[in-house]
């Protein structure tokens, strides 16, 4: 059986030294400033430098990884001669993995005699970072390139994204609530629950009045959801370190619960949320 590789990309908000750790490559999503000529690679800038442009009005606009990066960054894992498994950014936000397919397709093409798998993990951020994890895990435990793509497909719709941000006006921004919604939100200290859907998407599911009080409401969902406390946990936070170690002690003092990795929003994820973002990631009963 020939060997493969798994590889992502930079929405998955796992840092670059993880992912080698993994023993995963990654292409980057990158994003630009409108008052900026160039624009920038996921992780090339510091992010509390990223958040501190966006405190102080800076716009943001992101973009996909287009065919032709994907096309390169694929062609150097088929001549080192192994196969290619790719998890990529949910279709439900971004292009990026449309865009990994058409090069996928093309690579057969000139590859016949190599597997080029890709799948779509309807999910983001560590969200996504967790499903990679899983799925390299499996790999490591001797799975084929197709059983653990399989894997992959079969237990996306058990990741659960459940997170919340400080400030509305980035998700008006982005056409995720009403102007009204945020104006009237930030004057009564209203804070939403998101999760991700099905389909890859963002769903504001709650609002709760307070920082601590959105918190609490997402680990009281991982209590409803969780199938396995002892499977992995990941937190992600945009520039707001502390409340994602309020939430981890309080996952220890609620459930005995070890969070292996914090980890932070990048800047493309954090473009559209904002400073603040903070998310919880489990394998669950449902999303």
């Amino acid at each position: 059986m020939r060997d493969y590789v798994i590889m992502t990309d930079s929405a998955s908000d796992i840092v670059p030294e993880i992912l080698e750790k993994w023993g995963v490559p990654f292409v980057s999503l990158s994003y630009k400033f409108d008052d900026e000529a160039e624009s920038h690679l996921n992780f090339e800038r510091p992010f509390s430098e990223f958040y501190q442009k966006i405190r102080e009005g800076g716009i943001a606009r992101t973009a996909a990884v287009n065919m032709s990066v994907f096309r390169d960054a694929f062609v150097e894992q088929l001549n080192k001669g192994v196969d290619l498994l790719y998890l990529g950014f949910s279709s439900g936000l971004s292009t990026t993995v449309h865009s990994a397919e058409m090069a996928a397709a093309e690579l057969r093409e000139e590859y016949p005699d190599r597997k080029i798998l890709t799948v779509d993990t309807l999910a983001a951020s560590a969200g996504q970072g967790l499903l990679v994890k899983l799925t390299v895990d499996r790999k490591n435990a001797g799975a084929t390139i197709e059983e653990a793509a399989k894997f992959a497909e079969d237990t996306r719709l058990h990741i659960d994204h459940w997170f919340t941000v400080d400030d509305l006006k980035y998700l008006k921004r982005g056409g995720r609530v009403s102007a009204t919604a945020a104006f009237v939100g930030g004057l009564l200290n209203i804070k939403p629950v998101l999760h991700m859907d099905n389909e890859g998407h963002l769903i504001n599911m709650m609002k709760v009045r307070g920082r601590k009080a959105s918190i609490k409401a997402i680990v009281d969902k991982y209590e409803e959801l969780i199938i396995d406390r002892k499977e992995q946990v990941f937190i992600c936070q945009g520039d707001c370190l502390e409340d994602a170690k309020y939430m981890e002690s309080m996952l220890k003092e609620r459930f005995n619960v070890p969070v292996q990795i914090i980890t932070e929003v990048g800047a493309v994820i954090g473009a559209h949320t904002g400073p603040g973002v903070l998310a919880l990631f489990f394998v669950g009963k449902e999303r």
